[in-house]
């Protein structure tokens, strides 16, 4: 029997605003629900899911180190650290499972310092501008890759 895929989803500062942040830009849904939305694609996928939040660059770290060998994916919202943290990326970079990058706004559409993100280059796929079903749609993307490998 195939062992159940393991995804981590990751966000990072100033998500757990969500719902009052910019809803013009980001929606009126909080990360609860962002969450509840994950918990069930992944439940009719059969895939296992993890779901966390930090504002902290360095627990975002931590949570990746441990990550390692545990989980199969990690799909991240690293927010604002998108653009910044090569440390973040490098940690992103030594986890050995496949990544994927998403955000809810289409960055490329916003300021011109968020056009250009440190981790796309070592991300499996980018899922940007569908709102919070760019991470329903990467999660599908992992069931998608998973079964056709199986």
């Amino acid at each position: 029997m195939q062992q159940q895929t393991k995804i981590l989803v990751m966000n990072g500062p100033n998500l757990n605003m969500l719902g009052t942040r910019e809803p013009g830009i980001y929606g009126h849904l909080t990360l609860a629900d962002i969450e509840a939305k994950c918990r069930s694609a992944a439940k009719a996928s059969n895939l296992a899911i993890d779901f966390m939040q930090a504002n902290a660059e360095g627990t975002l770290i931590d949570t990746i180190h441990d990550a390692c060998n545990k989980f199969d994916w990690i799909i991240i919202n690293a927010a604002g650290l998108t653009h910044t943290s090569v440390a973040l990326r490098d940690a992103l970079a030594l986890f050995p499972g496949d990544v994927i990058e998403v955000h809810i706004s289409n960055t490329h559409a916003r300021e011109e310092f968020r056009h250009k993100s440190l981790i796309t280059a070592i991300s499996k796929g980018v899922v940007a501008g569908f709102g919070v079903s760019s991470y329903t749609m990467a999660i599908s993307a992992v069931a998608d890759i998973t079964n056709a490998g199986a």
